[in-house]
């Protein structure tokens, strides 16, 4: 068993490089996989919280970062070590969908309210009552699949093939890809699994070579989006490959090369915001975003920092309702953040457009996301 790996790499007073800790009146943890399997999706969310606001109607927010090294029993333990030691008032993360799962009790047991990075749907469906101290800040798996179907079905694809991580990511998107298909007269005839650590995916590749599919999807986050798609066109494969918005990383482009081109993937905005229109509800918030972080880190952010940015702007418009609830601190201001959390409407972000509710702890529709394609070597919008 391999040990532990939690790593309280930094403790991030965003914006209080002077303060002291007794100023801070509202603490927010945030765990991210910024070390192991999932850094590439971790590393550019850790790099955003100091972009995270720091001042809210009058409030010091203070934020405590920790590291879970992509191992979800560090995903707990961090959690904990929030909670119980450094009594947050709300805890942003973890970045991979199983350490998701993992912790989800934790936080309800707590009513600490938890929003989740993550891209499995299932930290916040089917909603019950620990699911309801998470709220989700990525696309829900249905969205961004009905947009492939669609394209799908245009394109005259009958069957289909799918090869997807084997956990709650790859789990979920089999479910809505084969409901969403079956209903667009898609057939899925074939579906292979992997783990995200797996180095060799050859022999889950031929299996679906020998079904022989009109197209593939991919259903992996980071950088185990590309090993797939890369062996499929190895072994020969010539029909159209799909993959979901776990893909949209500036590495999925680097990784993959010219083996990548013409993927279809849909995924937010913020990979095509020079050729959407000014009036898209995203590109200013989307575009301040990019420009603070490539100043701060010096590269561009993966959508999975936005996701924790979007995070801290719906913490920072639900906090002014939960102080009328109670003092910071205090479950009555922790349960108070949670039902303003609940209550947001129409809040512009990076990745789309919130309306949350009490059944919908996501709150994305169609304005979250667009049809993407690889053209020479960059993301293009499919017109």
């Amino acid at each position: 068993m391999r040990k532990p790996t939690f790593l309280a790499t930094t403790a991030l007073l965003a914006g209080l490089l002077a303060a002291t800790a007794s100023q801070a009146q509202i603490k927010i943890g945030v765990v991210s996989s910024s070390t192991g399997p999932v850094a590439l999706v971790g590393i550019p969310q850790k790099n955003s919280v100091p972009l995270l606001p720091t001042q809210v109607a009058g409030q010091t927010v203070t934020y405590i970062a920790l590291d879970d090294g992509s191992d979800p029993t560090a995903s707990v333990s961090a959690f904990k070590k929030l909670i119980n030691e450094e009594k947050v008032d709300a805890i942003v993360g973890p970045s991979g969908s199983p350490n998701a799962m993992g912790v989800i009790q934790f936080a309800a047991e707590a009513g600490v309210p938890m929003l989740a990075p993550v891209g499995t749907a299932a930290v916040v469906l089917p909603m019950d009552d620990k699911k309801k101290w998470v709220f989700k800040t990525t696309q829900n798996d249905d969205i961004i699949c009905a947009a492939l179907v669609e394209h799908m079905k245009k394109a005259g694809v009958k069957t289909l093939g799918l090869i997807g991580t084997a956990d709650p990511y790859g789990d979920n998107w089999k479910k809505v890809t084969e409901e969403l298909a079956a209903k667009a007269g898609i057939k899925l005839i074939a579906a292979e699994r992997f783990a995200r650590q797996d180095t060799s995916v050859t022999a889950q590749s031929l299996k679906l070579l020998a079904a022989r599919p009109d197209a593939v999807l991919v259903a992996a986050p980071g950088s185990s989006a590309v090993m797939p798609h890369t062996t499929l066109v190895d072994q020969g494969y010539k029909g159209q490959i799909y993959q979901t918005h776990g893909a949209a990383l500036p590495d999925f482009l680097k990784l993959g090369g010219k083996k990548v081109e013409g993927t279809i993937l849909a995924a937010s905005a913020m990979l095509v915001l020079d050729q959407v229109p000014d009036s898209h509800p995203t590109k200013k918030i989307a575009s301040a975003y990019i420009a603070a972080y490539e100043k701060l880190n010096g590269s561009k952010p993966a959508t999975f920092g936005a996701n924790v940015y979007d995070a801290g702007l719906l913490l920072q418009a639900a906090i002014p309702q939960a102080l009328k609830a109670g003092k910071p601190g205090t479950a009555a201001f922790r349960a108070g953040l949670r039902d303003a959390l609940e209550g947001i409407k129409e809040l512009p972000a990076t990745q789309g457009v919130y309306t949350l509710s009490a059944a919908d702890h996501s709150g994305f529709d169609t304005r979250g996301r667009e049809l993407i394609t690889v053209k020479n070597g960059q993301w293009t919008l499919v017109k």
